[in-house]
């Protein structure tokens, strides 16, 4: 148990900053405020039932303190999580109303559990739900208004939910049946706390085994809940640290073709960052800045050669395995033309030109040009080696004759 509560803590807390870094970036987004005061409130309920919140609460506000500050705090947390669903849903001026509207119960419910506190501060001993005393009509009243409010703020929240998931898309609808089925436990065992706290209040028995398991309900859908709210959110950071790692893959097979292209044209090189090499696997932000800088880099000297490309016999355009090479050997042809100071007949024509749209198509075509010049360069090297074997074998071969 105690390894759960920080794990849920330990996520807690880091969801709830990412949430405030969101927050701090857009201060005027309603719905994004309610997230974040939806977590603090959840991440501050579940602070404050920890021993050490509770005891130094109780030294200050007597024993039934520490479960009305807990509960003020869960309160605010399913209240904000309404919130967010009205703003959401509804457009900013009806959001606000209807939002002030659901204060009413709110502060109807901190007003009556705050008497009924004070109200059983000669009976409370302080506590937990299985052990307390229900006989004591300020106790049970105390429980009865926290769980309806909850059961009612719950089912609101529910029905949203729903809604919000069976009009979305995968992953977002995922985390929503997920969000979803967590609210209907916690709803759920709030109806059967508050069904529970009435048989105690007129003195009947409750099995022990059916308390421990409205508890365990909700120790179960927290970290559902949690796991519902960040799932979208944690497949969407896979996503993007999937396509960086597959940028800084390109960005490192453009090279052979970007470094022929900047030796003939040094002048097109863009703003260079002054950060070290290795900046580029550190920063992941980075990697997309360096990757578009160098497309466009072999973008522009193509277009710079293309004129000398188009004294080719047959200009290659849309690239295939089989034409990539044909390209390689024209481009540094082209290059040798330019070098020597001849005069292009042609003006620019279109080179490697991708068939679909998009910045990542062209960098395809591209890569494949450099991949082919790669293998241009490293063919005859293979050569000269496999050359030198033979000489030696041959030379080995004459001594023993």
């Amino acid at each position: 148990m105690i390894a759960l509560a920080l794990v849920v803590g330990t996520v807690f807390v880091l969801t709830l900053g990412w949430k405030i870094r969101q927050f701090v970036t857009s201060p005027h987004d309603a719905p994004l405020r309610a997230v974040t005061l939806c977590l603090a409130s959840a991440a501050a309920s579940f602070g404050l039932a920890l021993p050490p919140a509770a005891k130094a609460i109780r030294s200050v506000g007597g024993s039934g303190a520490p479960r009305l500050v807990q509960n003020a705090f869960a309160f605010a947390m399913v209240f904000w999580l309404m919130c967010f669903y009205l703003y959401s849903a509804t457009d900013p001026q009806r959001g606000r109303i209807r939002a002030r509207r659901e204060t009413l119960p709110l502060g109807l419910t901190l007003l009556g559990t705050s008497l009924a506190t004070i109200a059983a501060a000669g009976h409370d001993t302080g506590g937990s739900y299985d052990s307390v005393d229900m006989r004591v009509s300020a106790l049970a009243t105390f429980y009865l208004l926290a769980d309806l409010y909850l059961v009612y703020a719950l089912t609101a929240a529910l029905l949203w939910t729903c809604r919000y998931a069976r009009a979305s898309p995968r992953p977002l609808s995922v985390g929503l049946w997920l969000m979803a089925s967590a609210l209907s436990g916690i709803a759920a065992a709030s109806a059967i706390r508050a069904a529970l706290t009435v048989i105690r209040w007129h003195g009947g028995a409750v099995a022990p085994a059916v308390t421990k398991f409205s508890g365990h309900i909700i120790a179960v859908a927290i970290p559902l809940f949690l796991i519902g709210a960040g799932y979208p959110a944690a497949l969407t950071r896979l996503s993007v640290m999937r396509l960086r790692r597959q940028r800084r893959s390109m960005y490192h097979r453009l090279h052979p073709l970007w470094s022929l292209l900047h030796e003939a044209y040094p002048q097109h090189a863009l703003h260079q960052n002054r950060a070290r090499p290795w900046g580029l696997l550190r920063r992941p932000r980075a990697v997309d800045r360096h990757y578009y800088r160098r497309a466009i880099e072999c973008r522009d000297g193509l277009v710079r050669i293309s004129p000398y490309l188009g004294q080719a016999e047959e200009t290659v355009t849309d690239l295939s395995e089989s034409s990539a090479d044909l390209l390689a050997d024209q481009l540094c042809a082209a290059l040798e033309a330019q070098a020597e100071g001849g005069e292009a007949p042609y003006g620019a024509v279109a080179v490697a030109v991708p068939q679909a749209q998009g910045l990542d198509a062209d960098v395809r075509q591209l890569v494949m040009l450099s991949d082919a010049l790669l293998r241009r360069t490293s063919h005859p090297a293979q050569q000269d080696q496999q050359d030198q074997q033979d000489q030696h074998k041959e030379h080995h071969r004459s001594r023993r004759g």
